[in-house]
């Protein structure tokens, strides 16, 4: 199945770009969630639009991307979480609560998606985190998993 992404896919594209899935993983789930569109011609036209949005805005942000890189890198992370003996989590630590904590901690508002962390945060401690920016930038800062 030919399809045109409307927002960034890990591992598979970014918005505009055009790629070919399996019938299933596209019918099943990139349409329903909103993050493809079928493909056309007509939609292969909107394409060029989102690509000339897309590269005006990556031209625009690789400055501002370095100097938000430089903040978070800045930052000392502390999130609170509840735990039981032993230091072990009730569950586990969503990105959506880390970027709820660099907010916290003085930093830049995030995207979630964008967060890379080193597999499932299911205990305390120190946890090293990073995040990418832009295609060319990726911030790496220390998350600290304390008791709360």
């Amino acid at each position: 199945m030919k399809i045109i992404l409307t927002q960034e896919v890990s591992g598979l594209g970014a918005p505009g770009d055009i790629v070919e899935v399996k019938d299933g993983y596209g019918r099943n789930y990139l349409l329903p969630q909103g993050f493809a569109i079928v493909w056309t011609k007509g939609a292969e036209k909107q394409v060029t639009v989102i690509k000339r949005a897309r590269g005006a805005r990556e031209i625009r942000d690789l400055g501002h991307a370095n100097e938000v890189k430089a903040q978070i890198e800045g930052l000392k992370v502390n999130l609170k979480a509840r735990a039981g003996t032993g230091g072990r989590l009730f569950g586990s630590v969503t990105p959506a609560e880390i970027v709820d904590a660099v907010k916290a901690a003085g930093g830049p508002v995030l995207d979630r998606r964008r967060l890379e962390t080193p597999g499932h945060i299911k205990s305390l401690g120190h946890y090293a985190v990073s995040i990418k920016l832009h295609p060319e930038v990726t911030a790496k800062f220390d998350l600290n998993v304390v008791q709360g």
